[in-house]
């Protein structure tokens, strides 16, 4: 027989092997480290100039960072800061090299599909750092206790409190407050009863962190994230319990009105990486988002599933929008975009192309013309907790290497243009 005790012994088994892992993939501190970019890369695959403009422009302004020189004396070696100044004060043509950027807040794109193993961490991932690199500010937001998107961002030590989790109690703390400081509902003209919360919720202090406490920064300098942790996973039934506490709160909406504290200027894309459910966080990222995109593998069992995961997601949202304590004018829900993508595909198996050809004609323009293929390389940068923009091209065979590079890169363009389509539009 197996109790309590005889799981918490494998877990801490679990959490040596973790600790070796760790050593092995990020530095000798445990500590994540982007790698440096060559003047191959900056010019043609992030910055998007000839490699021989690239270099009259260094050579004439020797203001404009300088890079390292490895001792083959072939390739300057960039950071992203340094590629970052020069997307800022370089101009090709007189055009700027900065990333267009609608005004108002941050667009929120929500990854999402019931579906284990369909590709949702791996694809906000390399959504994620392909933004990073266009120049667009990112905060990824982990909503999954598995937490894949922050160990691959380099987040291993997390504290529950500052998860999504401790975004829902503060919230609930706050509008808890709220509520009895205005003794009339103005919506129904009812008087609210006086809610308490008790101590085991109040003394945590999350009701009075500020918005920013949440966000950490990762190895990427132009990406912050709100890491997941295994703790985490009892949000679902910590949640149940707080809303018999206040069933006015209306807690779908715990994660939108926090994104609402933030600056509108702080980031220009704030992407959620879903559970692998439909439940109380993965509803507050749906309902938070502007767009949905859902990744789905490409055999029949995957096309399955994820046709339940929108036909129960619809019925979810119709809840909301009927059943649920209002709290936030947004209701319905409705997103500016859906897509769905396809992840793990290859153009060489006929299953994979007849199961392409079934989602286009089932859901049309909705399916993303470019899907994301299997390749060694990606294999590869999911084993190392990375994505194919951090793998040194030098590792492996750069045919390999930028055949992974490139299935991504007009992912995550089309990505990009559907967002850009819909965000000038943005309330």
């Amino acid at each position: 027989m197996f109790d309590h005790s005889d799981l918490s012994a494998l877990q801490s088994r679990s959490l040596k092997m973790q600790g070796h892992i760790r050593r092995q993939t990020f530095s000798p501190e445990s500590e994540k480290i982007l790698r440096r970019f060559s003047s191959w890369e900056v010019a043609e695959l992030i910055l998007g100039v000839n490699q021989n403009t690239f270099r009259g422009k260094l050579a004439a302004d020797p203001t404009f960072p300088a890079g390292n020189v490895e001792e083959d004396g072939r390739q300057r070696w960039f950071t992203l800061e340094e590629v970052n100044e020069m997307r800022r004060r370089m101009k090709v043509g007189r055009k700027s090299l900065m990333p267009k950027r609608p005004e108002g807040r941050a667009i929120r794109a929500a990854v999402a599909n019931f579906k284990g193993g369909a590709g949702k961490s791996t694809v906000a991932l390399h959504f994620a750092h392909a933004a990073a690199l266009d120049g667009y500010r990112v905060l990824a937001i982990d909503f999954d206790p598995q937490a894949t998107l922050s160990h691959s961002m380099g987040l291993t030590d997390v504290s529950e409190d500052h998860t999504v989790w401790g975004i829902m109690v503060r919230d609930l703390e706050r509008q808890t407050a709220a509520q009895n400081d205005a003794p009339v509902a103005a919506e129904s003209g009812r008087s609210v009863p006086r809610r308490e919360l008790p101590a085991s919720i109040t003394e945590m202090g999350l009701g009075g962190l500020r918005a920013g406490d949440f966000i950490k920064p990762t190895a990427w300098p132009t990406i912050d994230i709100v890491p997941s942790c295994a703790n985490s996973a009892f949000v679902e039934f910590a949640s149940a319990q707080y809303r018999q506490l206040n069933p006015e709160w209306s807690f779908f909406a715990a994660l939108d009105r926090w994104l609402d504290a933030l600056p509108d200027d702080a980031y220009d894309i704030i992407l959620f990486d879903c559970p692998p459910a439909i439940g109380y966080q993965s509803m507050n990222a749906v309902f938070a988002a502007d767009v949905l995109w859902i990744p789905s593998g490409p055999g029949y069992w995957e096309y399955d599933s994820t046709t339940s995961f929108i036909g129960q997601l619809a019925e979810a949202l119709e809840d909301l929008a009927e059943g649920f304590p209002a709290g936030n004018p947004k209701l319905p829900k409705a997103f500016a975009d859906i897509r769905f993508l396809l992840t793990r595909y290859e153009p060489g198996n006929e299953l994979h192309r007849a199961m392409f050809d079934a989602f286009r004609q089932v859901w049309g323009e909705r399916v993303a013309e470019h899907p994301v293929e299997l390749t060694r390389a990606v294999e590869q940068s999911g084993r190392f907790l990375s994505s194919i923009y951090e793998i040194d091209y030098r590792d492996m065979t750069r045919a390999t290497w930028r055949r992974a590079r490139d299935s991504f890169d007009r992912a995550y363009g089309e990505f990009r243009d559907g967002l850009l389509a819909v965000w000038e539009d943005l309330e």
